[in-house]
């Protein structure tokens, strides 16, 4: 017998904190249970809502479905080669702990994406990146459970249809859920530097010893914490837009106009800009709406500041779309996932 929950508090289940309630939630904590739930009256497939971490959600309204919270666990060794390690971890499992707990076995490859909120079986859906690396970099494959079939099974890298801050889990319309990722990472440290101050904070917290992966992840925390919300202390869902891909002949006149826009050229062409800094430029660090806000270190970050309802970050972040079109030509796109859509 499945312990389902009735208009279940959800504030508390993601990280921007939003007071909102869901018509019914359980969790998930073994990949068995998943026929039971299935079997649940309240489970109506196209209404359920798989719910990891939390930190990539924003819920508009309360959710008028089942809920079902990702709460799997495990992580385990399946190859150790000379330099390349084959890990898996259970979708719900945190996110930063994982990378802590790889870096701790010394394999290397995840130190840039440290201190990313949200679980592991959140990873692969959104691509998470940071720092220079995007985490498909380090992904062999992914263990879903097809609606479709009716059966668990592996996707490897390339069927996950990865590209910048997506993949085929957005696109699929619920097909698949997420129970485990493989991950390939080494023995051996490549460092990962080019990102923004990473190298020099890194060089720094070295000491003049050799640089390692741990250093390189100490580095990662310590930039973070300074520039973006704890969403224990203030409710965030991270970096709120995505750094928008544009034609090559608007930034081009971009760049005549505002000669320090950082860019970055990407393989088909287009460039990439930096969303943080078009929200800067506007001058909106700390412009706030209601009780939501642009917090006033990171204008790529919008936080609760103020007991917020849903409509305050939804005002918020079309005034913030519209500043930035108006001024650069751009449409900013968010990352998080809006519910119910």
């Amino acid at each position: 017998m499945m312990d389902v929950t009735e208009y279940a508090d959800l504030q508390p289940l993601h990280t921007f904190a939003l007071p909102v309630r869901a018509r019914w939630l359980v969790s998930l904590t073994d990949v068995e249970q998943l026929p039971k739930i299935m079997a649940l009256p309240q489970f109506e497939p196209e209404r359920v809502l798989w719910l990891g971490g939390g930190s990539n959600i924003l819920f508009c309204a309360d959710y008028p479905g089942l809920v079902v919270r990702i709460a799997n666990r495990g992580i385990e060794l399946v190859a150790d080669d000379v330099d390349r390690v084959v890990v898996e971890a259970a979708a719900g499992e945190n996110w930063h702990d994982f990378v802590q707990y790889t870096l701790a076995q010394g394999w290397c490859g995840l130190e840039n994406l440290s201190l990313i909120p949200g679980t592991v079986g959140a990873a692969p859906v959104q691509n998470i990146g940071a720092y220079g690396v995007e985490v498909q970099s380090c992904i062999e494959a992914v263990q879903v459970y097809d609606f479709k079939t009716n059966e668990l099974c592996w996707l490897d890298c390339d069927e996950c249809g990865f590209a910048y801050r997506d993949s085929i889990f957005k696109h699929a319309e619920g097909r698949y859920l997420i129970v485990a990722v493989r991950f390939v990472l080494s023995h051996v440290f490549k460092a990962q530097l080019r990102y923004g101050d990473l190298a020099q904070v890194a060089s720094e917290l070295a000491e003049g010893q050799a640089l390692t992966a741990s250093i390189v992840a100490q580095a990662v925390c310590h930039i973070r914490k300074q520039k973006l919300p704890d969403p224990q202390v203030l409710g965030s869902a991270g970096s709120f837009f995505k750094n928008p891909v544009v034609p090559a002949t608007l930034a081009s006149s971009l760049l005549k106009q505002y000669p320090s826009l950082p860019h970055y050229p990407q393989p088909d062409g287009q460039v990439k800009l930096a969303a943080g800094w078009l929200i800067d430029q506007c001058g909106l660090k700390g412009f706030q709406l209601g009780g939501a806000a642009v917090h006033e270190r990171q204008a790529l970050v919008l936080v609760n500041k103020d007991h917020a309802s849903a409509a305050d970050v939804v005002a918020l972040s079309e005034y913030v779309q519209n500043c930035v079109a108006q001024r650069f030509q751009v449409r900013l796109e968010p990352e998080p996932i809006w519910q119910p859509q």
